[in-house]
């Protein structure tokens, strides 16, 4: 990644992003930052996704704005503006030219670091200081360990990974490519598997491994447990936020989206490009078919086949679980409703009740 820039005149951000040339006038404005319609000053840039935001549009400050093509601007804009097929990925190309990537350790092992004698690592691998490696573990070229990480014995780990602080990566376990574990996740710990024997709770070994695929990014504070045998898996591409928790023999399919504090119990499948939003809940050996979406807070007790949203405690799905709410919100007038009726009828019924 090329060192981060100071300002960068709008033509060449047109440029950068596929957008039509801005006329030549414009094309000189400098851009030192990016923020929101709200936020944004004289030196600037910002974007427009959605016709809801067109308020602030009107009100920004902002050097110049990227606009979804479908955003219907009801007048001339006396923002300069450059059109975009999709806002969000535009700003992302813009984010990485500001970018200011964090200090990482340099190749090689830091003086301060421990490194078991067996454990091979790549010539232009960096072992940060107060890092432990474990025996026989293999790092790949080009991946950045950085301090006070913890990784056991027998670790594959692939080229291009980068592994931020206090991440415990415990043994036995493989990860691929250009794989990124941000700070405080635990890989590896024993599935949460009991027994009672009559007296105790029995603790049931776990003997199997997490295999984290390419291109995985898992957020801070995820918890993936290692299976009770075979393997817990995390498919290529996926996203996993802060807080999310894997347990055992769980199955990730390819390009999932894992939201924060989302929760998957033991033996439970994805297929490929699932989304569970913040805090879904996904009982044991349940499977969520291909691209199938779970609602936030979501209590998914059943499989769900491919392709399907659900929502609500237990999730069913989502126009099912609208209706129910709807139904929800009108119930206390219907209980002064048949409240009324059964007087009526008592009324009409006379004293005697006949």
């Amino acid at each position: 990644m090329n060192p981060p820039v100071k300002s960068i005149a709008l033509g060449q951000i047109a440029a950068l992003i596929g957008s039509p040339a801005p006329p030549a006038a414009v094309a000189e404005v400098s851009i030192s930052g990016v923020s929101t319609l709200e936020e944004a000053g004289p030196e600037d840039l910002s974007f427009l996704g959605a016709d809801s935001f067109l308020k602030q549009f009107a009100e920004t400050r902002a050097a110049a704005v990227l606009v979804q093509k479908n955003v219907k601007l009801v007048s001339s804009p006396r923002t300069p503006t450059l059109a975009v097929d999709d806002a969000d990925l535009a700003i992302a190309k813009v984010l990485e030219v500001f970018y200011q990537p964090p200090q990482r350790p340099t190749a090689g092992v830091d003086a301060l670091a421990k490194v078991d004698p067996t454990a091979v690592l790549a010539q232009n691998a960096a072992v940060g200081a107060f890092s432990f490696v474990g025996s026989g573990t293999r790092i790949a070229s080009g991946t950045i360990i950085h301090p006070h990480v913890y990784i056991g014995s027998q670790v594959e780990i692939g080229p291009d990974c980068e592994i931020f602080p206090h991440v415990t990566i415990r043994e036995r376990i493989k990860i691929g490519a250009r794989v990124i574990i941000h700070a405080g996740s635990a890989l590896g710990t024993d599935g949460f598997g009991y027994r009672w024997d009559g007296s105790r709770h029995a603790k049931i070994p776990h003997i199997g491994t997490v295999i984290i695929e390419d291109d995985v990014e898992i957020g801070s504070c995820v918890c993936i447990d290692r299976a009770k045998f075979a393997d817990t898996r995390i498919g290529r591409g996926t996203k996993i936020d802060n807080l999310v928790q894997v347990a055992h023999n769980v199955i990730i399919g390819p390009h999932c989206i894992l939201v924060g504090q989302a929760g998957l119990a033991g033996s439970t499948t994805l297929g490929a490009g699932v989304v569970l939003g913040g805090q879904a809940a996904v009982r044991d050996h349940v499977n969520l078919g291909d691209g199938a979406m779970v609602a936030a807070c979501g209590a998914v007790a059943d499989n769900v086949p491919p392709h399907t949203i659900v929502s609500g405690m237990p999730a069913l799905p989502h126009r099912q679980t609208l209706r129910e709410q709807a139904a929800l919100r009108r119930l206390p007038d219907l209980v002064v409703q048949v409240r009324k009726l059964q007087e009526e009828i008592k009324a009409c019924r006379g004293p005697t009740g006949e």
